[in-house]
């Protein structure tokens, strides 16, 4: 019977996409310094900070703000060898990455949320 309160990113085709995490976050999460996240469509910073922060809620805030979801000053994100860190938070992410073949590096310095 399918879930009555399924939403419209339950229902879109979904990415496994690698993700690479700095220390201080793997230290407050318990996380593997890389971890494989099932992200859905279309794959973009923002789409893989929300499964981020859905499977492990203690990171709420410590790579992006609360309130606008910015990036924090001292994180960085690399794709495919490039810095995405002045990217849009929704612009996709090069499809190296959305097919798993090459992991987002999350990087930086991090703060309490």
């Amino acid at each position: 019977m399918p879930d009555p309160v399924a939403t419209s990113a339950d229902l879109r085709p979904r990415q496994q996409v690698r993700v690479v995490l700095p220390s201080p976050l793997r230290a407050l999460s318990g996380a593997a310094a890389e971890v494989t996240l099932d992200v859905p469509a279309p794959v973009t910073i923002a789409a893989v900070l929300d499964v981020v922060e859905q499977r492990w809620p203690m990171l709420r805030g410590t790579i992006r703000d609360h309130e606008g979801g910015a990036r924090r000053a001292f994180v960085r994100f690399y794709a495919n060898g490039a810095d995405w860190s002045h990217h849009a938070m929704d612009t996709p992410l090069p499809a190296v990455v959305q097919r798993g073949e090459l992991p987002l590096l999350v990087v930086g310095a991090m703060a309490g949320g």
